[in-house]
């Protein structure tokens, strides 16, 4: 087992400047070169504070009592760290189907939370027994991770070693798209994101396809990746619209983007769907509240979080199939945000 002291002898210091580095005190004055290389050996090592073999015995299913499992979550958040309804949806039932069956969530990080190597260190620390991931994260944190924590589930992440429960959003972005080419609408336009390019996105494929199955040619300067930012979604969707040719309608990755064009298009003094119709993907509950209502493909939210406390719950019991791909059917929600034109 890796020790404090290994750590120390590797980064050439002593213990007590590991130990004060790796415990985040702000008031030890030491140089941003030693505090580097005390890192780059913690993480060379793959030390842990106050590991034992719990983790291992429970690796090889030794029966560890419900009651010793320390359960997490890594959310995917965008801005504050609670603030997306999707995610959050998926969370409480998440939560609530392991409360059912006497668990819960120990801790919950966000992707730039673990990005502290503090707060990181400490989250390996709790000796995990189980983690849902509702994010890809990066090949170095995803490694971390999977070497320190037992039982790994990902909710539509990129991970394939792991169980995943997901939608299909190349499915979806067809369904929506194909809605409005019903509608008679062919100047269709995409607000999109991607943390990579948005070209290559499942949904931009799905919206893509189907403008191509419909005979439309893809017009780029109605093609907008938002980044997942509120304020470029709103920016994006007032560059649609002074468009010399405009969209007649408006396929939006996210509720929240739809939600967030049909303020901009109200702004512009222009109405929805007389002047140009729009269609989410999630069907959160707000959507049914937006003016007008807001017309979307349905994501299952709560059936993944549930899948996800059963997956993990399986695996917790010392099941070791090959990992599952579960992909979760979504529906076309027609309300009062899109209509027919000629």
């Amino acid at each position: 087992m890796v020790t404090i002291r290994d750590v120390a002898k590797r980064a050439n210091v002593s213990t007590a400047t590991v130990s004060r580095i790796i415990n985040g005190d702000k008031t030890y004055k030491v140089t941003e070169e030693t505090r580097n290389r005390v890192w780059a050996a913690v993480k060379e090592l793959n030390y842990i504070p106050n590991q034992t073999a719990k983790k291992l015995s429970f690796r090889k299913g030794s029966g560890t009592s419900r009651s010793n499992y320390k359960l997490g979550c890594i959310l995917c958040v965008t801005t504050e760290k609670y603030s997306d309804p999707y995610y959050m949806e998926i969370l409480s039932a998440l939560e609530q189907r392991l409360l059912d069956d006497g668990l819960s969530l120990s801790l919950i990080k966000t992707p730039n939370e673990l990005k502290d190597e503090v707060v990181l260190l400490n989250m390996l620390s709790e000796e995990l027994s189980g983690l849902v991931i509702m994010e890809s994260l990066s090949d170095a944190l995803y490694k971390q991770i999977k070497e320190n924590v037992g039982c790994i589930v990902g909710i539509d992440t990129i991970h394939e070693d792991i169980d995943n429960i997901r939608y299909d959003r190349y499915e979806a972005a067809e369904k929506a798209v194909n809605h409005l080419i019903s509608q008679g609408h062919r100047r269709i336009a995409y607000l999109g994101s991607s943390s990579y390019d948005v070209r290559k996105e499942k949904r931009y494929r799905g919206y893509l396809d189907a403008l191509m199955e419909a005979g439309i040619e893809e017009d780029l300067s109605i093609v907008k990746d938002t980044k997942w930012s509120r304020k470029q979604c709103h920016k994006a969707t007032l560059e649609l619209l002074e468009n010399p040719n405009p969209p007649t309608a408006i396929f939006a990755a996210s509720d929240l983007m739809g939600m967030i064009a049909i303020n901009a298009i109200y702004e512009k003094g222009l109405s929805v769907p007389d002047d140009i119709s729009v269609i989410g993907i999630s069907d959160i509950e707000f959507a049914k509240y937006t003016n007008p209502p807001l017309t979307t493909v349905a994501v299952p939210m709560k059936e993944m979080g549930v899948a996800a406390a059963e997956t993990l719950m399986y695996r917790l019991k010392g099941n070791k199939t090959i990992p599952r791909n579960v992909i979760l059917p979504t529906k076309l929600v027609i309300r009062e945000s899109t209509r027919k034109i000629n």
